[in-house]
């Protein structure tokens, strides 16, 4: 069993009167990421506090599908793992647009460490995953990782990318 799947939970919240961006460091690029603290603490806490502790260092986006979403934050590369603890869904709002960085989910109030990054406009998802973030830059890499050649994933999906696209890092930076 991989040891990120027994992170304990985070004891603290982001302050919401600061700004928090994280800089998603990847084998393809850097994505800079605006994330919603006033908006979504619960959620911008979680992320904020996974990142610092590491806990995305060496993971991978292991789902992309292009011109809809890439997936990454679970430490088992599957789409099955997460930090072993899970917390409650916060207001959702905001459309899914291009950039869009919100919770991967089994269903209600499922959320655990994994995220994704709408690839295109996708207007038309059901509300049922918390918005947290929004891209600033690094469009291209998004692009870059979306389009990446990809196989069949565990759920027949074709899904997998065929290099896996490294999570090198995730810097949080606060002002």
């Amino acid at each position: 069993m991989n040891e990120k799947t027994k992170t304990p939970p985070p004891t603290e919240r982001v302050d919401p009167t600061k700004s928090y961006s994280a800089i998603i460091k990847t084998a393809k690029g850097n994505m800079t990421v605006d994330l919603f603290s006033l908006e979504t603490q619960i959620t911008v806490s979680n992320f904020v506090y996974l990142a610092r502790i590491g806990f995305y260092n060496d993971t991978t986006f292991h789902r992309v599908v292009s011109n809809f979403m890439i997936q990454g934050g679970d430490p088992l590369g599957n789409g099955t793992g997460g930090p072993g603890y899970t917390f409650a869904d916060e207001e959702i709002t905001g459309e899914y647009e291009r950039g869009t960085v919100a919770m991967a989910n089994s269903g209600p109030n499922t959320n655990g460490s994994q995220f994704f990054i709408i690839h295109e406009d996708q207007l038309t998802l059901p509300k049922n995953y918390v918005i947290f973030g929004k891209v600033l830059d690094g469009f291209d890499v998004l692009d870059a990782i979306a389009e990446a050649e990809v196989t069949q994933g565990p759920n027949e999906e074709m899904s997998l990318p065929v290099e896996p696209v490294v999570i090198n890092s995730v810097e949080i930076l606060e002002s």
